[in-house]
């Protein structure tokens, strides 16, 4: 695709999105190779702006629970449309839909997401089972999507990810947003009234979900030399810092406090993973985009 003017606009307003939301993952994505980089900011950008309707500015401008469900569902609408057109007139939605239509990002990955964040609309408390619908939904197929941008971004055609690679995906995704719902315990339940994991005072249920956590980030480590080379040093950059986060878990005994990695620490945690995952330079070797997963 031959990018114009309203396209580089958009891919802007997306990767401003990363860098105002998270230090850590704009920290990581800066680190991908070019081919990647920006597909990789488009899909935060979307997942953001959905996430912030359920969860954040919606509430705070005084727009009702149903109000925010139609807002929700219209903008899943109008994602399906832009990457169908190939435009929308929402900047974010556009930088989604490009990268879409190039990755091969479909309604296989966009409406378990969509549902997920509805869930959030109606749902407290999950058991087991919920949880588990509602992680795939919120954060697994983000990163099945980010993986269709690894594996296809540059590509003449999209196509199917290695299985191995999809697992890693799903597993880090899980670890991801289960580290997540332990240090945002205190905000989840307190501001919005919801429990994702059922932890609370249970120290017993606590060590289950950092147990599962360690077993999904050890499967997703496993994975990372099978990634393309231009996107191994940011994914196990990421991969570094929440395992630095869950390390930090399993000795804070207050969920009330939300738990932290230091600057100094995630640039060296970037270092390490520069070191063990950057691929020798050799001009005889194939571009990265044409390159198999595995």
């Amino acid at each position: 695709m031959t990018d114009t003017l309203y396209d580089e606009t958009a891919a802007a307003a997306a990767a401003s999105v990363i860098r105002a939301y998270s230090t850590s993952f704009g920290l990581a994505t800066n680190l991908l190779g070019s081919r990647v980089r920006r597909h990789v900011r488009n899909v935060y950008a979307l997942v953001r702006v959905a996430d912030e309707i359920v969860d954040g500015a919606a509430e705070a401008a005084g727009v009702p629970l149903d109000e925010q469900r139609r807002v929700l569902d219209a903008l899943e609408t109008e994602t399906y449309a832009a990457i169908e057109r190939g435009f929308s007139a929402n900047l974010i939605v556009h930088a989604f839909a490009r990268t879409a239509r190039e990755c091969g990002i479909g309604r296989v990955h966009i409406e378990p997401f969509f549902d997920s964040m509805r869930t959030d609309l109606d749902t407290a408390e999950h058991d087991d089972a919920s949880h588990d619908d509602y992680v795939y939904g919120s954060a697994e197929v983000v990163g099945l999507m980010c993986l269709q941008v690894f594996v296809n971004a540059g590509a003449p055609l999209p196509r199917d990810p290695a299985p191995a690679l999809l697992s890693g995906a799903r597993r880090l995704g899980a670890a991801f947003q289960d580290i997540n719902f332990l240090r945002d315990h205190a905000d989840d339940s307190g501001r919005l009234g919801r429990d994702y994991l059922g932890v609370g005072a249970a120290d017993t249920r606590r060590e289950e979900v950092l147990a599962r956590i360690d077993a999904d980030l050890d499967a997703a480590a496993a994975t990372i030399p099978l990634l393309p080379a231009d996107c191994r040093v940011a994914v196990a950059t990421a991969h570094g810092l929440f395992a630095s986060l869950a390390a930090k878990l399993h000795h804070t005994e207050d969920l009330t406090t939300r738990v932290r990695v230091p600057n100094p620490m995630k640039a060296a945690i970037a270092v390490r993973a520069a070191v063990a995952h950057r691929a020798p330079f050799s001009p005889r070797r194939t571009p990265p985009s044409r390159r198999p997963p595995a």
